[in-house]
């Protein structure tokens, strides 16, 4: 719907953030990542430095890499690109089949002892 008088080209422009890209449209509509999860707190790093002969990468890709030269969590990279988490991850799942990105899975938390061994350790300790 356009206002009267408003081109419709007009309507994809926001006078402060510029072009209006929906995040559908930077992930050509996919909503999930072709390889990988992406937990928020999993590290990325790029693995090259320089990807703009890659062919189907969009700006966004070659942002992530860019920002990727240092260690970066899945929630600093949409934060950074001002991008929703979900489009990140469809982007990264893109990276990482290319062979562009790693990501490391946080630990999971399954093989610590729960608090009461340290609590036990604590009495322990104090007993003494």
């Amino acid at each position: 719907m356009t206002v009267q008088g408003e081109s419709a080209e007009h309507q994809w422009i926001d006078d402060h953030a510029g072009p209006v890209v929906r995040p559908y449209a930077v992930t050509r509509g996919r909503a999930r990542p072709v390889t990988g999860t992406f937990d928020l707190i999993s590290l990325v790093t790029a693995t090259r430095a320089d990807v703009t002969t890659e062919i189907g990468l969009g700006p966004e890709h070659l942002a992530i890499v860019g920002l990727c030269q240092r260690i970066q969590s899945v929630a600093e990279i949409a934060a950074h690109l001002d991008l929703p988490v979900g489009t990140i991850r469809v982007l990264l799942g893109d990276l990482v089949a290319r062979g562009l990105v790693q990501v490391r899975e946080p630990r999971n938390t399954a093989g610590l002892p729960d608090n009461s061994v340290f609590e036990a350790v604590i009495n322990g300790l104090r007993a003494l």
